[in-house]
């Protein structure tokens, strides 16, 4: 069993800003797989399915970005997977706009929502997926950043092109294991 979580924030207001990242690479995971986010349970937005025989759990929290760990925790709970197989998917400030960064483990860096998750465990020995949204310009407040909208239709394309890299990763990484995903993940942009 694999339970990807996309962070973000529910609402229209928040859809396609640099914070929803995580769920936008859900809705490219949901069309991709064929998994319909449809049940509305332990704090999330939750999917079921099957890839290659593996079951396959799709979340998009609706606590809000700062208390994702709630959904977390629970789902943790819930199913019973193992650590390595829970995968979060969000926005990073310290990654070019489009990069992608996949990692074991790690530390929730500035990262409100994985401070939450990692607050709740109680441990931070599990998968993620960061997107990078690129760093907020002089000026700026950083939760005018993440919360802005993209800049440019450029802009718009090079991130789109990351949710779909970022979904091929995470495929990759349920079918084929961790190696093949870093490569994946790593991959030279088209």
């Amino acid at each position: 069993m694999h339970i990807i979580i996309g962070l973000g924030n529910p609402g229209k207001e928040y859809h396609r800003t640099r914070h929803n990242v995580g769920f936008d690479v859900i809705d490219v995971l949901s069309e991709k797989l064929g998994i319909t986010l449809s049940k509305n349970a332990m704090h999330g937005l939750i999917g079921e399915g099957f890839v290659g025989g593996e079951k396959v759990i799709l979340v998009k929290p609706q606590t809000y970005m700062n208390l994702s760990g709630q959904c977390v925790t629970e789902l943790v709970s819930w199913y019973k997977a193992p650590m390595e197989n829970v995968l979060v998917i969000f926005d990073d400030i310290d990654l070019p706009l489009g990069k992608l960064r996949l990692r074991k483990d790690g530390s929730a860096g500035t990262h409100n929502g994985m401070r939450s998750i990692i607050g709740l465990l109680g441990r931070q020995d599990f998968p993620r997926l960061r997107v990078g949204v690129g760093k907020k310009p002089e000026g700026w407040e950083l939760a005018n950043w993440v919360l802005s909208h993209y800049a440019t239709e450029e802009d718009r394309k090079v991130q789109f092109d990351a949710f779909l890299l970022a979904a091929d990763t995470v495929i990759d990484w349920i079918k084929n294991g961790w190696d093949s995903a870093m490569r994946t993940a790593n991959a030279p942009k088209k």
